[in-house]
């Protein structure tokens, strides 16, 4: 029975990460729509608010007992005040940077996340996993093809986003090891709700019309691209399910294609095959739990 949940370990990575890439895709259109209409941290402010609503009520109606009580807060705390230095430091980038260069940038997170993890967790850097990130970092270059003048003063907030995100994967592994999935979500919403208001109070925008229903899209996809991902992190280390977020460039352009007419390039689909390949590496003898 062991040998067979080994064996289905890496499925089910797979099928739990493709459910977190739909959801941030889907959030990532929804941020465009409302992009220079509702403020950043505005936006980050209604998506816990939707999202701890929706868990509350979960929790108010489940038949069946949830946990949430945790003795690990302050890591949960740790986590969360990384997790959303990530976002905000992201979305300035945007405003400051071509959004290839944003792109590139963000997607240094599974180089930071190999060395996070392996001072805060002691996962092996074997060189199995620096072959599958380099190929997929490769994969990033030829899609994005960013330009020499790259580093510059707003590099370095994009990057320090970068870290952040490195450090709240590794502590979300940490967590996934004694909390629930829903545990990890619900003190996520309730510790980012309070930072998202005080940054708010000063400079609220009432949403109008559809804005509203973006609003609630984000703070639905971003429960379910979380609860995915927390899912994932129980079967593979999160150097993998980091790596396995490579995918989400080539499937957010094609949702460019798609839904706002962005010219698909061959570059993307060099850069897509390299990605894959190296989550192929990764997957295929990586340490699976």
């Amino acid at each position: 029975m062991l040998a067979s949940n080994r064996h289905h370990a890496p499925v089910r990575a797979v099928a739990w990460m493709l459910g977190s890439l739909f959801s941030f895709s889907l959030m990532a259109v929804c941020a465009r729509e409302l992009s220079g209409a509702i403020p950043t941290h505005q936006t980050l402010f209604f998506r816990s608010a939707v999202g701890l609503a929706v868990l509350s009520i979960l929790l108010l109606y489940s038949r069946a007992r949830v946990r949430i009580h945790t003795n690990r807060f302050t890591l949960h705390a740790f986590r969360n005040v990384f997790h959303f230095a990530g976002q905000y430091g992201w979305f300035i980038g945007i405003g400051l940077l071509p959004l290839a260069e944003v792109f590139a940038l963000e997607f240094t997170v599974p180089i930071w996340t190999l060395v996070v993890a392996a001072i805060m967790l002691g996962e092996t850097i074997t060189a199995r996993k620096v072959v599958a990130i380099l190929l997929g970092s490769l994969g990033v270059v030829v899609i994005l093809q960013p330009g020499i003048a790259i580093i510059q003063g707003a590099s370095f907030i994009v990057l320090g986003s970068a870290i952040c995100y490195a450090i709240s994967h590794t502590a979300t592994k940490s967590l996934s090891a004694s909390e629930s999935a829903f545990s990890i979500l619900f003190y996520m919403c309730l510790i980012q709700l309070p930072i998202g208001l005080l940054l708010t109070v000063f400079n609220w925008v009432w949403p109008v019309g559809f804005q509203w229903l973006w609003l609630l899209l984000i703070g639905f996809t971003a429960l379910s691209a979380h609860y995915c991902m927390v899912n994932a992190m129980k079967y593979a280390e999160v150097t993998t399910i980091v790596t396995l977020d490579f995918l989400r460039l080539p499937l957010i352009a094609w949702v460019g294609v798609l839904l706002y007419s962005e010219q698909l390039e061959v570059a993307l689909i060099m850069g897509g095959i390299l990605m894959l390949a190296g989550n192929m590496v990764s997957l295929n003898q990586s340490k699976l739990k």
